[in-house]
């Protein structure tokens, strides 16, 4: 049977590589398995120590009626707010899965000025100043280490679960201020709490100026929620941040009623314990390469074919695809132990001497698999650099990509395509 041309040859094995692509979406299919697992791991973990923590301040909270008839809730948040989160952090692990848990100590300070309140209050409607409560409120109360303590102009009162009705997914805690809040008064309150948590823990911009600041120990924390804060420094100690937000920027009144308060829910000022490096996201990432990188190491051992004029049968094509394959499984399974770097050395520098030592078996020639030890090393390379670049990852994949195709340009410049596999001739100083 007539041998191909070298070009329908390279028709082959373009479309090889294209084939073997598809495996990749077994090994996507896994990933997403694990990190399934991991999911349910950090749920049930959390739930066992409180799971993402968001704090609400003091604030003051007033039963209404009208024609003593319509009931509801009237609330006033204080005049100015300043809050104290300080969290220990520690990794607790189930089986190859660890999550970040946190102890949270806050001092949530609360200044009220009511001269002049009550201007949202509906027309005929009766305040009973007799029924006042201060609440605090916290989304996951599981997570307590410590009873709560609550003082009003330096006067301890008793927390106890409170029924007011506020628009937020929080538990609330309320002690009575009935004698102290009323009609134009003005009064400090501060709640301390210790509580545990998982992975994020928030503080709503509670007053009409809020001031907080927050420190830990945690390495990599994320900033986030309505507001980032004014000033921040990481360090390998851990963090400190500091936020301030004014009543114009916090975008909802400083009274109302109960319904209007679930605005509040969106100014949390939060942070978020990470991990620098998650390595199912990672290999996830480099997922999305493996087609280009089929294609260059195909192109590769292609190119190697027509200057070595030695015949590569599709099969061995095949094995070198599965190599690639197999290349994300060992990445996987290594870097859910020791992290992605140490994971990504270790199965990158198994399959390039595997790759490099198939180039000298197939050639029979040690300078061919030094080529192809070489040309590897810089493949493996560029996707470990895509991978850390992030931002600039698609700049610098497409700029490798045109190099690629401009190097298989230059050295096939010479190659009679409609030659035989095994025939190819080099014409005028080709590689």
């Amino acid at each position: 049977m007539k041998s191909r041309s070298m070009g329908l040859k390279l028709i082959v094995v373009c479309f090889l590589a294209l084939v073997m692509a598809i495996p990749a979406f077994f090994v996507g299919g896994l990933i997403s398995e694990r990190t399934q697992r991991e999911s349910e791991v950090v749920k049930e973990i959390s739930d066992h120590v409180g799971g993402e923590q968001t704090f609400l301040g003091p604030t003051l909270v007033i039963p209404y009626s009208v024609s003593s008839t319509v009931r509801g809730i009237y609330w006033m948040a204080p005049a100015q707010a300043s809050a104290a989160v300080k969290t220990t952090t520690e990794e607790r692990r189930r089986s190859l899965f660890k999550v970040p848990v946190f102890q949270a100590d806050l001092k949530l300070d609360a200044a009220f000025d009511l001269t002049g309140a009550r201007t949202a209050l509906p027309e005929g409607a009766q305040l009973d100043w007799s029924r006042a409560q201060i609440v605090v409120g916290v989304a996951d109360a599981r997570g307590a280490l410590a009873d709560a303590t609550l003082s009003i102009n330096d006067k301890l009162a008793a927390l106890v679960p409170s029924d007011a009705p506020l628009k937020l997914p929080l538990t609330l805690y309320g002690a009575k201020a009935d004698g102290i809040a009323k009609p134009d008064a003005q009064f400090h309150v501060s709640s301390t709490l210790r509580f545990s948590g998982a992975q994020r823990v928030a503080v709503l911009a509670y007053g009409k100026t809020t001031h907080l600041t927050a420190q830990g120990d945690w390495r990599s924390p994320s900033f986030d929620g309505g507001f980032l804060p004014v000033r921040r420094t990481v360090s390998s100690n851990g963090f400190t941040a500091e936020w301030s937000v004014p009543f114009m920027a916090r975008g909802i009144s400083g009274e109302g009623l109960d319904a209007t308060l679930a605005p509040l829910d969106a100014t949390a000022l939060g942070v978020s314990f990470i991990e620098v490096a998650d390595p199912y996201q990672s290999v996830n990432r480099s997922l999305k390469y493996i087609l280009l990188f089929l294609g260059l190491v195909f192109v590769s051992y292609f190119i190697f074919e027509v200057t070595a004029g030695k015949r590569v049968h599709p099969a061995q094509y095949v094995l070198v695809g599965v190599a690639q394959i197999i290349f994300y499984l060992l990445l996987l399974s290594f870097a859910e132990r020791m992290g992605f770097d140490y994971g990504f050395l270790i199965a990158g520098a198994a399959t390039v001497l595997l790759l490099s030592a198939n180039a000298g078996w197939i050639f029979a020639s040690r300078l061919q698999g030094a080529r192809a030890f070489g040309v590897f090393s810089l493949l493996y390379s560029l996707i470990y650099m895509l991978l850390r670049l992030e931002d600039n990852a698609l700049m610098v994949g497409a700029i490798a990509s045109f190099a690629a195709v401009t190097a298989a340009m230059y050295l096939t410049r010479g190659i009679d395509w409609y030659a035989q596999p095994g025939a190819a001739v080099m014409e005028g100083g080709g590689a």
